[in-house]
């Protein structure tokens, strides 16, 4: 079947759709007369009957979609890798992999450039409460269990870490601070669908401030362009840009019961030479933007630093079988 078939609706945003609503009477009727039912991943259809796709890793949000509108037993999304790892394997070669998260761990790890799972396909799962397994299609052995937070999940700090390259760091300096400034800055660049991810502005002083921000790097001069007259217009100062930076995100619920994990974190970059040039917090993720040239070594470091490769499972994560 195609995804119209299955009855996935969604908006008009084509190459970037999102789902509306799922009316699988098709499949229901289909596996009822118990044939198999193959659906084709990554599309579905407008009100009007336009075919649209779902964005990158949209197969992903396809199946788990498909999922909760069928009630499924089991969801498991069959990829190349064996599963999700506390870091890329390329980069940290002792990197284990992780037997269960929480989706707020696994939805931070995919928007910190984790690509594993496409992060709509976990917040579609979270918000309808869909367990799902990431696992090899070329071995038998279990993969990763995301699903709702346990209270023992909390016993382990950080989860993973997440390293999203080919970034760039944008500076508006001098800018007034008065309600309505940054709104007419970020309503220019959304205009122009360019997805803006960490914002960070300091304090305020002498009534002005620094605005800074990051993008992919692909969208930097497309930015610059925007935001040249836009600086004139809100009265600031000058804009900066620098391309080839790197985001390095430590992700873990269990930062919400456990202390000085920003410290430790920075302690260690700072042993390492490694300077950071922006931090971004959430309640379970620390963030920072460094040279994209120290990004691997900087996950190399942090990783050692917390001991996850040495990460033990919890109450709630079994130990995984090995592969037949």
């Amino acid at each position: 079947m195609t995804g119209a078939q299955a009855g996935i609706l969604t908006d008009r945003n084509h190459t970037r759709a999102r789902i509306a609503n799922v009316s699988p009477k098709q499949i229901h009727e289909l596996l009822s007369d118990d044939y198999i039912v193959i659906v084709a991943g990554f599309q579905g259809q407008t009100p009007e009957g336009e075919t649209t796709t779902l964005g990158r890793g949209g197969s992903d949000l396809t199946a788990v979609a498909l999922a909760g509108a069928l009630n499924a037993d089991v969801c498991q999304i069959f990829t190349d890798v064996d599963g999700v790892f506390t870091c890329d394997p390329h980069i940290v070669t002792d990197a284990k992999k992780l037997d269960a998260l929480a989706y707020d761990e696994l939805l931070e790890m995919a928007s910190a450039g984790s690509k594993v799972m496409q992060s709509r396909a976990v917040e579609f799962a979270k918000k309808f409460g869909i367990e799902f397994e990431v696992r090899s299609s070329f071995k038998t052995s279990t993969g990763t269990i995301a699903k709702e937070a346990t209270p023992s999940m909390e016993d382990v700090v950080i989860r993973g870490i997440s390293l999203d390259r080919h970034q760039a760091k944008l500076t508006i300096a001098g800018v007034r601070d008065e309600p309505g400034v940054a709104g007419r800055i970020f309503s220019n660049v959304a205009a122009a669908h360019i997805i803006v991810d960490m914002i960070v502005q300091n304090a305020s002083i002498g009534g002005t401030t620094d605005i800074s921000f990051t993008i992919h790097e692909d969208e930097l001069e497309n930015a610059r362009k925007i935001l040249m007259p836009v600086v004139s217009e809100v009265g600031a100062k000058r804009l900066n840009t620098a391309g080839s930076v790197a985001k390095l995100s430590v992700v873990g619920i269990g930062m919400r019961s456990h202390s000085g994990v920003a410290a430790r974190m920075f302690e260690c970059l700072g042993r390492g030479g490694i300077n950071i040039q922006l931090v971004s917090t959430s309640e379970i993720k620390i963030a920072v933007i460094i040279d994209e040239k120290d990004a691997e070594r900087a996950a190399q470091l942090i990783h050692a630093e917390f001991g996850l490769a040495r990460l033990l499972p919890t109450a709630s994560t079994p130990e995984p079988r090995s592969a037949s």
